[in-house]
């Protein structure tokens, strides 16, 4: 089996020859499918999610950003903190970016809102490199999200399941945002104790279901 390092250092190779226009049509993919998955999970309802733009060669984010605001929900976009915490901003279009300190991300401007804001999140949407049908993920290597999914599970089963709470006892659904070919066989990815599955891909072709 070939090591996290591997599989992340051989789709971040692929990802930098991607031409412009297969970009685009990823992006265009995204943000449908995207768009798709979280009206479901709202049921009619505005909706919270939790996002993060793309970056360089990652998928294009931003087409499904709007579209989410578009179709009035509310989107988190992530700031990178001290002791790899992660922190939340409200995000519109009108919103400003600056580089962050510590991860090569553009982090939005705003107020910084703690994990206690995910009690209002219907979902979110993760990065990765590549993802397995068992449902682990590849990030970026950072550990934040792993970090931050680790202190939503702990929140979700101090909540008891509590009647009305935005937990209940279980956890916000998850889609890990690649691209097609970075959809692996189930066991492709070596899973540690501190890794976090994820139950949904989305690709610019689709919502694949994992695990």
């Amino acid at each position: 089996m070939a090591s996290k390092e591997e599989i992340r250092s051989g789709h971040r190779a692929a990802r930098s020859v991607l031409p412009p226009a297969a970009q685009d049509a990823a992006a265009a993919g995204i943000a449908s499918h995207g768009l798709q998955w979280a009206s479901g999970l709202a049921s009619g309802r505005q909706g919270t999610f939790a996002a993060y733009l793309g970056v360089g060669a990652e998928p294009p984010t931003l087409p499904l950003l709007t579209a989410l605001v578009d179709a009035g929900h509310r989107v988190l976009l992530p700031v990178c903190e001290p002791d790899i915490e992660l922190s939340w901003v409200y995000w519109t279009p009108l919103s400003g970016f600056v580089r962050s300190r510590y991860a090569p991300i553009q982090e939005p401007v705003g107020e910084r809102h703690g994990a206690d804001v995910m009690r209002d999140a219907t979902a979110i949407f993760l990065p990765a490199t590549a993802v397995d049908f068992s449902g682990n993920r590849i990030g970026q290597g950072g550990g934040y999200y792993d970090k931050f999914l680790a202190a939503l599970a702990a929140m979700s089963s101090a909540s008891g399941g509590a009647p009305g709470g935005a937990f209940e006892g279980v956890a916000l659904p998850t889609a890990a945002v690649v691209y097609d070919t970075e959809v692996l066989p189930a066991g492709s990815i070596p899973a540690e104790s501190f890794d976090r599955k994820v139950d949904t891909a989305l690709t610019p072709g689709g919502i694949i279901r994992l695990g």
